[in-house]
C-alpha cells in the first residue's frame, strides 16, 4: 500500500492516492490534497461539495451520482470542474477522504 504524506504526517493511499481509510480524513487533509493540485484556498463551496460528499458516504457507503451531487448542493457541473480541477471523481471524492469511487461521480 503507497503512503502521502500531508502536513507532516503520513496516510495510506490507493495508487490513485485516495485514502484507504475515511475515518482517519481531517479539513487539514482536505486542504493538503487541495494544495497538491494546485488549489491553496477552499472556499465557502468547496466546503459544501465536501460536507454533501461525506454526508453521503457515511449515510450510504458509496459516492452520489454526479447529477444528485450538483443538484443537492446547488454547484452546477461547470463551477464543480473550477472548484476541483480533476473533477467530482478524482478531486472532490478524494479531498473529501472517500474510497475512489466506482460509479459515476
Amino acid at each position: 500500500m503507497a503512503t502521502i504524506e500531508l502536513h507532516g504526517k503520513n496516510y495510506e493511499v490507493d495508487e490513485d492516492g485516495f485514502l484507504q481509510e475515511p475515518g482517519v480524513w481531517s479539513e487539514d487533509v482536505a486542504k493538503a490534497m487541495a494544495e497538491k493540485e494546485g488549489i491553496n484556498d477552499l472556499n465557502e463551496n468547496h466546503w459544501k461539495v465536501i460536507s454533501y460528499l461525506r454526508t453521503y458516504y457515511t449515510d450510504n457507503g458509496i459516492a452520489p451520482m454526479v447529477r444528485k451531487l450538483t443538484k443537492e448542493t446547488g454547484v452546477n457541473l461547470k463551477e464543480m470542474y473550477e472548484l476541483f480541477p480533476q473533477g467530482p471523481a478524482n478531486s472532490a471524492c478524494k479531498w473529501a477522504g472517500l474510497p475512489k469511487p466506482t460509479g459515476c461521480v
